[in-house]
């Protein structure tokens, strides 16, 4: 199984809006057969290593897949009726499919041809590798991790903004792993119009650039900025897209491949509604958003609980005043209404501390 899972591993930057599986098949003690799901509408990692292995090698062996087998027509064929075609005789699964089209079916199916089924094997190093898919299926929501760079003093920026750099190299390119295998990348106007940035993924390699987000309530973006460059852009406004004054820039964007939608306030006159974006997103089947927005952003997810995890990078500097995580949350009257998180991880990357963590169930 957890070879399985280096498999499905191989997967993180390209299979959404499909979760990452990996299969090995096992007979008499040897590996006969591998495989790992790499990009919707291609075969998913069952039916990969059913080819490897090859009929003859296939039939009578264990097959240890991450995941529940589909056991539906999708974009392919249902795996769960491939496993069974090939004649293994015992699947070990790590989780069952939180799809509700799926979520007991494929395991009742292999079942119901005779197969020995097990399943819960490593079961939370397997839920790890897909947060988001078992998320948006599970709560019809993406999973957020808000990505920042601070001082020991928990300064994301110099009291004049300035934040190039706080971390060393190897701390931003392992943020650019973490871009790579999100399905959109969100920032605000204010990241935007003060760095400029282009949000894409630069310092490792892909195959896929995630979408790049703007928060932009009033649509005060510069049609020449970096984010928007090469399309695959998405502006989310409150403001009528069809009054003249926004009409032309809007059908310049999108002749560039730089989609402009409309989205309701919090209210009146307030910002773009957050909630209603992260809702959009999950539509569109996006299943990790990567945050990287300044304090007043990030303020105001954390305000609207719509962080599930924070990946921080911490330097080896004190910066005194200067730009907080995030603005506007508390103030708290006393130490139990702060909300808690839990650690995730806690490791070293160049000079800096990478910690990692995720919400406190409200049971915890």
């Amino acid at each position: 199984m957890r070879q399985a899972l280096e498999l499905a591993a191989l997967g993180m930057n390209t299979t959404t809006p499909n979760p990452r599986v990996g299969c090995v098949l096992v007979k008499a003690a040897d590996v006969v057969g591998t495989g790992w799901h790499q990009r919707a509408g291609e075969p998913h990692a069952e039916v990969l290593a059913i080819a490897q292995a090859g009929t003859h090698r296939a039939a009578g062996s264990t097959a240890y897949i991450t995941l529940e087998p589909c056991s539906h027509f999708g974009r392919t064929p249902p795996c769960a009726e491939a496993l069974r075609a090939a004649g293994v005789e015992r699947v070990i699964v790590a989780m069952q499919d939180p799809n509700p089209r799926v979520s007991g079916r494929g395991l009742q199916a292999l079942r119901d041809a005779g197969i020995d089924v097990r399943c819960g094997l490593l079961a939370e190093e397997a839920a790890d590798l897909n947060p988001g898919f078992i998320k948006r299926m599970s709560a019809g929501l993406p999973w957020v991790r808000a990505k920042t760079a601070m001082s020991l003093d928990g300064r994301t920026a110099l009291a004049d903004g300035t934040s190039q750099w706080i971390t060393d190299l190897p701390a931003r390119e392992d943020g650019h792993a973490w871009r790579a295998r999100a399905c959109a990348i969100l920032t605000g106007i204010g990241t935007v119009r003060k760095d400029d940035p282009e949000m894409n993924v630069r310092a490792v390699s892909t195959s896929r650039q995630p979408l790049r987000v703007i928060v932009d309530t009033r649509f005060e973006i510069d049609p020449e900025a970096r984010i928007l460059s090469g399309g695959g852009a998405l502006i989310g406004v409150c403001i009528d897209l069809d009054l003249p004054v926004y009409r032309d820039k809007r059908e310049m964007l999108q002749d560039r491949g730089v989609e402009v939608i409309r989205l309701p306030a919090e209210a009146p006159g307030a910002k773009l509604d957050l909630t209603a974006l992260i809702q959009e997103l999950a539509r569109r089947e996006c299943n990790e958003i990567h945050v990287e927005g300044g304090a007043q952003l990030t303020g105001a997810m954390m305000r609207l609980q719509l962080i599930d995890e924070w990946l921080m990078y911490v330097a080896p500097l004190f910066m005194g005043d200067g730009l907080p995580v995030a603005a506007g949350i508390g103030p708290w009257a006393n130490l139990d209404e702060p909300p808690r998180w839990r650690w995730k991880e806690r490791t070293s990357i160049g000079e800096a501390l990478r910690l990692r963590l995720v919400k406190t169930a409200p049971q915890d």
